[in-house]
């Protein structure tokens, strides 16, 4: 395969400038509260509308007093765990088709997502939204006069019951491509279908015809790893000269903004995405760091919870009406594959209300309090990323988690870096952190300050320690990420032993 029989990008610009015209008109309060009633309607008939009332809901505030905030194991034993993977009518009309199985970066444990035709369509519009932002920013961009590489795990799906498949999302989408898209995708069904990794990755630097590709999608760790592979395959940088336009989500991009910035042709751009198996939460539409758009037209109705309120016994619920910006929130979500004020674990602050533009900060469960120091996922990354600056080194990968000596314990970062370093700069880069973070968190400050708790330590790990980790978890490639900050101590002990080892 050279390419793709003709240039479509005329037919996807015009769609393109309909589409942008449109979300630029959108009202977000009335979009939201438009799309909440309708999702309500369509499963006022499900066992969970029955028990929650859904035909006496009129209004959001109607439907926030009679369906509350539920996390994913709460949703798992109440509705779904009896018949699954066979869900008929539980909490979304019909038979669900699909379950896709997340990762559970920071638990550690798989979870199994509802995910139905209407969630596939919706997810289906969001990436054309992406796409269009892209064209209206890049008016003469050609991305549909080459091929479009999406970099996902093993595209198979397994069949558990009759109607019924699951496997990663990106396997999900795959199955429902349009056929006549097929011409302007990569990679093929059977390198798609590849489940081990490092064989899948040969086989893309192998076969992939780098001058064709004008799209590239993925999580930019294991875009990193792609991209090298296709340098060395085919002797020159940037591997995959067309490359127009670069989509990343997933992870947080800083880490690896300057590792793959050399591996992309001049005018390249870059576009950040935040997806998750349970929706399509937001999008770029304008540069790097500006926020991310809310997608409120996509089959998902969104809350926001202030993190500081998230175990009280009856937090603020917070919309596109009511959101504010500069404050940190945790992420709820109502959508049409029968999630229902479902709280996605994921972390955001505000940038803009209208439309509501947002930075995602980190995870719920992405923060580390075993002494008291509340640090949060956003201080976390800032600390090592300022930290690594000033050392002059950058960061590969890392997780950090606590460590006990009696009353007493720390923080200790494994951390892999991209170039080898030297013998002082571990210890460089503990007084570095413990400086940061008690300029950015008071309670870390006075946990510091009171002795209660140490100093961090910093212990550099080999290079491809964390490939070589993640590979023995079964979770290498794909939409599988590094978990940055593992709390608990027993997991966080066996992991430090695996990748010092």
């Amino acid at each position: 395969m050279t390419g793709p029989p003709f240039d479509a990008t005329p037919l996807l610009r015009a769609v393109a400038r309909r589409r942008t015209a449109r979300l630029r008109a959108l009202d977000p309060a009335e979009a939201q509260r438009a799309l909440l009633l309708r999702l309500v309607r369509r499963a006022a008939g499900t066992r969970f509308g029955r028990a929650h009332g859904f035909a006496q809901i009129d209004s959001v505030t109607s439907y926030q007093a009679r369906v509350p905030l539920r996390r994913y194991e709460q949703f798992w034993e109440e509705w779904w765990r009896d018949t699954c993977p066979v869900l008929v009518d539980a909490t979304w009309p019909g038979r669900v088709p699909y379950l896709a199985l997340s990762s559970g970066t920071t638990s550690g444990t798989t979870k199994y997502i509802p995910v139905t035709r209407a969630m596939v369509r919706a997810n289906r519009g969001a990436g054309l939204d992406t796409l269009a932002w892209h064209l209206d920013a890049h008016p003469r961009s050609r991305i549909f006069g080459g091929l479009s590489f999406m970099l996902g795990g093993s595209t198979a799906l397994e069949r558990v019951a009759p109607g019924v498949r699951q496997g990663d999302l990106s396997g999900i989408a795959s199955a429902e491509v349009p056929g006549f898209l097929g011409a302007w995708s990569w990679p093929p069904r059977r390198l798609a279908l590849l489940a081990d990794w490092d064989r899948k990755l040969t086989a893309l630097a192998e076969e992939t015809p780098a001058a064709a590709v004008r799209v590239l999608t993925g999580t930019p760790s294991w875009l990193l790893v792609l991209l090298e592979r296709l340098a060395a395959r085919h002797g020159g940088s940037p591997p995959l000269p067309g490359l127009e336009l670069l989509v990343h989500g997933g992870v947080a991009w800083a880490p690896y903004r300057e590792r793959i910035a050399p591996f992309l042709p001049p005018g390249c751009s870059t576009r950040e995405v935040y997806p998750a198996s349970e929706g399509f939460v937001a999008i770029a539409d304008r540069g790097s760091g500006e926020g991310l758009r809310l997608n409120l037209d996509r089959g998902c109705f969104f809350e926001f919870v202030p993190v500081s309120e998230l175990d009280a016994p009856a937090p603020r619920r917070h919309w596109a009406a009511t959101i504010e910006t500069g404050v940190e929130y945790a992420v709820a979500v109502s959508s049409c594959a029968g999630l229902w004020s479902y709280l996605l674990g994921d972390t955001v602050r505000f940038v803009d209300r209208s439309p509501p533009r947002l930075l995602v900060t980190g995870r719920t469960a992405y923060g580390l309090s075993a002494f008291g120091e509340h640090l949060t996922g956003e201080e976390i990354e800032a600390a090592l990323l300022g930290a690594a600056a000033a050392e002059g080194v950058l960061v590969a990968e890392y997780t950090v988690g606590p460590v006990f000596d009696g009353a007493r314990g720390g923080h200790r970062w494994l951390v892999e870096l991209a170039a080898p370093a030297g013998p002082d700069t571990a210890a460089a880069l503990a007084e570095d952190l413990d400086a940061a973070l008690q300029r950015a968190n008071d309670d870390y400050a006075a946990h510091r300050y009171g002795a209660q708790l140490a100093p961090p330590e910093v212990v550099v790990v080999p290079p491809g320690a964390f490939a070589a980790w993640m590979r023995s978890q079964g979770k290498l490639g794909g939409q599988h990420k590094v978990p940055r900050v593992i709390a608990d101590p027993e997991r966080f002990a066996a992991a430090a032993a695996a990748l010092a080892g």
